[in-house]
């Protein structure tokens, strides 16, 4: 559905934004936000009638699309039952949804700590870690995302971090692997792995072992590039937390529920973490919704001793509800078998041929419905299309591919050097495959700027 065109609405709403919304990440005169007048599944839509197919799923969370009907009429069940409630009481929509979540968790992940988003949820599983040990470090890897708030930014390993980093948020940071640029001069995926877990071995000695925390992980980075792990990365830093009694967090809120063609990405490893967050995929985004899912251990610390740590919309009724409806939709849709099968058949393969004939493609990684195209001004050096967090005229070659998707009616996921191709799980294969001939042909935009 696309309604008719109404630029004077368009034109009040983009008005009342600039006076009055402060946008995050932005430097606030020089945005211009567009004003959108609908969404329906994959496509969202402005006032003046165009029309764009989302391959960014929002800010990669509606793993159903926009306006799922089974969840849009949970919610108003829900609203009109009961809107809201305080966490300390036995609700039914947060209790369902705390069953569900932990039935899908990997291993014996089966209680739910409710917060507002990822963010949180990352910084109460870093305070749970903290307590549970009774150590103050707490290790993370460069090229991640965690949050926005202190301690999640303090954690977070890209140029996010540095305007808010103190130095003194008991961080420490290391080299997580990634072949394509690797810090450990490998040549294969295996050497990648053994010097990437010998560098964190080495890191864990040199900071202490006894004052170390938790490891902190996002299962496959998400902003950061989607760099899947080699096999037996994961196995590995689960043993080296077993062996210095370190808490495993697999940070899971980009990569959970389906996105990965798995319930949740720690499935493709076979890695069962101590703690893991989740948010966003978890309902799609529809209200705000995220947590910890926490191991037996973790929990008995807390069985006689109070946590200390809560919010007041913890375990949101309308939230909570959300999810229910969100992943009953994706069992009874099929919709992680359908994001793990269009991944392997469709995206893969056709990524990769388009790296054959774009010389602005330097690698192609992913699974499911999340994968990253690498753009690159020299294949050869491997040099990046624009360099480490560029901006203005030095973003010139991403921004005029970003503006050719969307010229061709694909609204672009672009982090630094890289477009993102993560669309709704639930994207029909007609649609995938029409994203995908735009950005074969925006990819030319790209190649103007190479050697």
């Amino acid at each position: 559905m696309t309604p008719h065109p109404v630029p004077e609405t368009g034109a009040a709403v983009k008005a009342a934004d600039r006076a009055h919304v402060f946008h995050s990440w932005s430097a606030q005169e020089l945005i211009d936000p567009l004003a959108v007048a609908g969404a329906q599944g994959s496509y969202f839509w402005d006032y003046d009638g165009n029309r764009y197919l989302d391959f960014t799923s929002g800010l990669v969370y509606t793993n159903i699309g926009y306006q799922h009907p089974k969840v849009v009429a949970a919610i108003q069940e829900q609203a009109a039952r009961m809107t809201t409630f305080a966490p300390a009481f036995a609700v039914e929509a947060r209790s369902e949804a705390a069953r569900l979540i932990a039935e899908r968790t990997p291993g014996d992940l089966d209680r739910i700590f409710f917060t507002n988003g990822g963010a949180d949820a990352v910084e109460h599983a870093v305070r749970m870690a903290r307590l549970h040990t009774g150590r103050p470090k707490v290790l993370s890897a460069y090229r991640s995302y965690h949050g926005g708030t202190q301690q999640a930014v303090n954690l977070t390993g890209d140029p996010r971090r540095w305007p808010s980093d103190s130095g003194t948020a008991g961080v420490v940071h290391f080299w997580a692997p990634y072949l394509y640029r690797s810090r450990f001069y490998a040549e294969t995926e295996e050497q990648e792995c053994a010097r990437a877990l010998e560098h964190l071995e080495t890191t864990i000695a040199f900071e202490g072992p006894a004052t170390v925390a938790a490891i902190v992980l996002e299962t496959i980075p998400g902003t950061a590039g989607i760099m899947v792990p080699p096999s037996g990365y994961l196995a590995g830093v689960r043993a080296l937390c077993d062996t210095y009694g370190i808490v495993f967090v697999l940070d899971e809120v980009m990569a959970g529920f389906g996105r990965t063609g798995e319930w949740f990405a720690a499935d493709l490893f076979d890695v069962v973490p101590d703690l893991m967050t989740f948010a966003k995929g978890v309902n799609s985004g529809y209200v705000p919704l995220g947590g910890v899912a926490i191991s037996p251990a973790v929990a008995e610390t807390f069985a006689r001793r109070p946590y200390p740590g809560g919010l007041t919309y913890s375990g949101h009724p309308l939230a909570c509800a959300a999810a229910v409806a969100t992943i009953r939709a994706m069992d009874e849709e099929g919709v992680v078998a359908h994001a793990a099968r269009l991944g392997a058949e469709v995206v893969g393969p056709a990524l990769r041929e388009l790296a054959g004939r774009h010389p602005s493609v330097g690698e192609v990684r992913g699974t499911g419905m999340f994968w990253a195209v690498e753009l690159v001004r020299d294949r050869e050096t491997r040099e990046p299309l624009v360099p480490y967090n560029a901006s203005g005229e030095a973003a010139a070659p991403t921004a005029a591919f970003a503006a050719a998707a969307k010229a061709h009616g694909v609204w672009p996921f672009v982090n630094m050097n890289r477009t993102h191709v993560v669309p709704p799980c639930n994207i029909t294969e007609p649609e995938l495959k029409e994203g995908l001939a735009a950005l074969d042909a925006a990819l030319t935009a790209a190649d103007e700027y190479t050697v």
